[in-house]
């Protein structure tokens, strides 16, 4: 569900709804669960709809964000707690990054700041996040979080005869209307990470592309698409390789 905080500060940085005393009741358990089984040494964060307390149960997903966490940890953390707590939530999703990704003044790496900053409530562990500066709600930012766009089509189309349809099809959709999000934001001067709110709004300021995006917003929370609408989703001239051209046109992407 959106972030109804979600936008921009009169002094134009970023600001969103995601607080650790915004978590609904209901997810405690859940996070409770997650921390008793991760070490003090690991830094721990919920983002998403619980951070922001727009989280429904049992539909929504609880998203945590973990710095020093090996990642085949926090994989198996995951699925252990999806089962235990699948009356609660759709699932446990529990993403795995180092200290080393917040460090340097590369694309990425701005960008991983400016979520954690923003979007990560902060739960155990080191508190990374809370010492950041507030970040501007501009191009560098979209960039940050989406710049890598191209580098995910290229992704995409090597693994599209390997990869289920139907779950390629969702990651598909559900990263380029983020990419989408970041075109309106700087279109616009406002900040959004909402899919279907820019979806919307891109499709007025390109008419052309509403069938498409619309089909997009359908993909992120629908059953996928079969192999011959995801290769069509990929195809030269497609609706995703139209929004990572024209990120890099108005955005700009990562460089190597």
């Amino acid at each position: 569900m959106a972030d109804p905080r979600e936008g921009v500060t009169p002094d134009g940085l970023i600001v969103t709804g995601a607080r650790r005393d915004r978590v609904p009741p209901a997810y405690e358990p859940v996070l409770a669960y997650v921390l008793g089984r991760v070490s003090p040494e690991v830094s721990v964060h919920v983002y998403g709809s619980v951070a922001n307390g727009t989280a429904a149960v049992p539909t929504s997903d609880v998203d945590l964000l973990t710095i020093g966490l090996p990642v085949a940890d926090a994989s198996a953390l995951g699925a252990e707690a999806s089962a235990a707590f699948a009356e609660v939530c759709r699932g446990v999703e529990i993403a795995a990054a180092s200290p080393d990704d917040y460090l340097g003044e590369g694309d990425e790496a701005y960008g991983n700041r400016a979520f954690l900053r923003h979007y990560c409530a902060h739960l155990a562990g080191p508190g990374l996040g809370e010492a950041l500066p507030g970040f501007p709600a501009d191009a560098r930012a979209a960039r940050g979080f989406n710049g890598d766009i191209e580098r995910a089509l290229r992704r995409w189309r090597a693994v599209l005869d390997r990869d289920d349809p139907s779950d390629l099809s969702r990651r598909i959709a559900r990263k380029s209307l983020l990419a989408v999000a970041g075109l309106v934001s700087v279109h616009d001067r406002t900040w959004t990470t909402d899919r279907f709110a820019a979806a919307a709004r891109w499709s007025e300021i390109e008419p052309a592309w509403a069938p498409e995006l619309a089909r997009l917003q359908t993909l992120c929370d629908s059953g996928g698409a079969f192999t011959e609408e995801t290769e069509a989703l990929l195809a030269a001239g497609g609706v995703i390789e139209s929004i990572a051209t024209r990120f890099a046109a108005e955005i700009g992407l990562w460089q190597p």
